[in-house]
């Protein structure tokens, strides 16, 4: 069946021309979401537990201590190592872009499940489309820099290693823009993407894409390092958009999954421009805030900069 145009979801509307009900209120509750995450979150066991584990296993060997071995084995493990840390600190933000993607698949409800599935190929697309142009930029300009990027540095000031400096200003960064992406679908603070939905989620794509700009991750720190000794830009571009394509592969199953169980009612659920907002703005706050309190306070107070509560399993 040929795919139309949701009602009430033109593309000249986008998601944040309707207000969902108590937006303030939303607000709150989902940064305060966010702040008790980052709270109780374990990077143990999201780190070494969880990301670890799957890289062995799908490696068939130690992903940390096995040398990469030649162009294909590197390529392998940047992907392989991107799915591997998808619950990690520096990439669950990536969960954020499943309201966009919902408003921009323009998919026909009436459809059913085939339908419906075809047209995810429109929003991760485009999502992929802004990840990709920035992680394939930095790694033709990570190779280029090598060591000279504070990213690669073994050095510190203070107790505080240099490359956490720089994790701690990039995700600063990306987490206030994923939190005033929310607040503006809230229709809290003015929002530029309101007629533009196609150029909200590539923007997120971008924003995801940067998150290898400031990942501490030790295999993302292997990738890279392994990337520079290669001295090929191109290598570089590769593994870098390998990695974020492994980072989107989780959210990506998960958003065709909903949509093939529901057989398309999904996102005739989503269709609703107040709901819509609702979900997006919520899901943007709480993953912006956590951003921001996980790498700006949280990971300072461990170094003796400020206070954070810890949990007794970190």
């Amino acid at each position: 069946m040929a795919l139309r145009q949701l009602p009430n979801a033109a593309p000249d509307a986008g998601i944040s021309t309707h207000r969902p009900p108590h937006p303030l209120r939303l607000a709150l509750i989902s940064a305060a979401a966010g702040v008790l995450l980052a709270v109780l979150w374990s990077f143990e066991l999201v780190d070494k537990v969880i990301g670890d584990n799957v890289a062995n296993t799908v490696l068939g060997h130690d992903a940390k201590e096995t040398a990469i071995t030649g162009a294909v084995a590197g390529m392998l493990f940047a992907f392989v190592s991107g799915f591997a840390g998808t619950f990690t600190a520096c990439n669950i933000a990536v969960a954020a872009s499943v309201g966009p993607m919902s408003q921009v698949s323009g998919a026909d409800p009436a459809g059913g499940t085939r339908s419906a599935l075809r047209a995810l190929l429109r929003p991760v697309g485009w999502l992929a489309l802004g990840m990709v142009v920035v992680s394939a930029a930095y790694g033709i300009i990570g190779v280029l820099l090598g060591d000279r990027l504070p990213q690669l540095s073994t050095e510190t000031v203070g107790t505080v290693p240099v490359r956490l400096i720089q994790s701690s200003v990039v995700f600063g960064v990306i987490g206030l823009a994923l939190t005033y992406l929310g607040l503006a679908a809230l229709k809290l603070v003015p929002d530029i993407f309101a007629h533009r939905p196609v150029a909200r989620v590539i923007t997120i794509g971008a924003l995801v894409g940067g998150f290898l700009v400031g990942r501490p991750y030790p295999m993302f720190n292997k990738l890279f390092h392994w990337a520079v000794d290669t001295g090929n830009p191109l290598y570089g571009a590769l593994a870098f958009t390998l990695q974020s394509l492994g980072n989107i592969l989780l959210v990506t199953a998960v958003f065709a999954l909903a949509v093939a169980i529901s057989r398309g009612r999904f996102l005739a659920w989503m269709a609703d421009p107040r709901r819509a907002a609702a979900v997006t703005g919520a899901l943007l706050v709480a993953l912006g805030v956590f951003t921001v309190i996980y790498w700006d306070i949280r990971v300072p107070a461990m170094f003796g900069f400020g206070w954070f509560p810890r949990m007794p399993y970190n």
